[in-house]
């Protein structure tokens, strides 16, 4: 289902995912869509929506459009990037919307020629969504 253990192997032993809405993020308040601070609760997060949850929602297909802004290099084999995204959605009817737009602030760290994230921030551009969000952004 939605290859969510290779979702969780782009991201490090030391790695955080946090989805937060732009309003939030700006006033530095925690609440957040998605929180999950360290590489358990990421694994965690694969295993609600593969085994927990499996079932329970409407499913639907997402796409994903990444326009990326800027990259800095912070230490030997770690990167700070800004991007753009777009996540467009299809329910099982074949309608396509688009569920959420934001930018992404990642930390990429170089392992053995392999680019992993240390962290990801998806701040997105609304407070709410057309539709429940069930994969990560």
């Amino acid at each position: 289902m939605r290859q969510m253990d290779a979702w969780v192997a782009c991201f490090d032993a030391d790695a955080s995912y946090v989805c937060i809405a732009r309003e939030n993020d700006e006033r530095q308040l925690p609440l957040a869509v998605m929180m999950d601070d360290n590489r358990a609760r990421i694994q965690d997060r694969a295993n609600y929506v593969t085994k927990v949850w499996d079932g329970t929602f409407e499913d639907y297909s997402t796409r994903h459009f990444v326009q990326r802004l800027r990259h800095q290099r912070k230490e030997a084999s770690l990167y700070e990037m800004e991007s753009n995204f777009m996540v467009a959605y299809t329910e099982g009817t074949g309608k396509s919307n688009i569920l959420v737009t934001g930018t992404y602030q990642d930390l990429v760290s170089l392992h053995g020629g392999e680019a992993v994230l240390r962290s990801r921030r998806a701040v997105l551009d609304t407070v709410t969504t057309p539709r429940y969000l069930v994969y990560p952004v």
